[in-house]
């Protein structure tokens, strides 16, 4: 019984040794998502802390889930492409990848967040160009 209370204590200890690698190796990274910003969010939320490390770890964990929610949309725009289109005179001429508040939508409702926007949104390409310089 000792001996696996022992084994249990080491892999508790290799834990506790790789999270503080882990940790140390955040004062080398440099998160795409600024630290001030992070820190702000964090104090707005009622979150204070001087260890500038747990400031990193949000920023990567918010990092990864900006990316994994830009790759969802990226996915859905894609889907929405090549999707067939029942009337071939709103088919569009150029197969241009424009992610729309649409694709957004779908992609952040799988993480639970249901986002709303108003109709004035833009969800055209074509939104806001020149008429004259349309290809309708």
């Amino acid at each position: 019984m000792n001996s696996s209370n022992s084994s249990g204590g080491d892999v508790r200890h290799d834990d506790d040794s790789a999270l503080t690698e882990f940790l140390s190796s955040l004062m080398d990274y440099t998160p795409t998502i600024p630290d001030e910003l992070v820190e702000h969010y964090l104090s707005k939320s009622g979150f204070h802390c001087p260890d500038l490390r747990l400031t990193r770890l949000v920023a990567v964990a918010a990092q990864k889930f900006i990316s994994e929610v830009a790759s969802d949309a990226l996915q859905q725009c894609k889907a929405r492409i090549a999707a067939p289109v029942k009337d071939k005179s709103k088919q569009p001429k150029d197969k241009r990848i424009v992610l729309t508040m649409e694709d957004l939508s779908k992609a952040l409702r799988e993480y639970g967040v249901n986002l709303k926007h108003q109709e004035y949104f833009a969800d055209s390409p074509s939104t806001g160009m020149d008429p004259s310089s349309r290809e309708e």
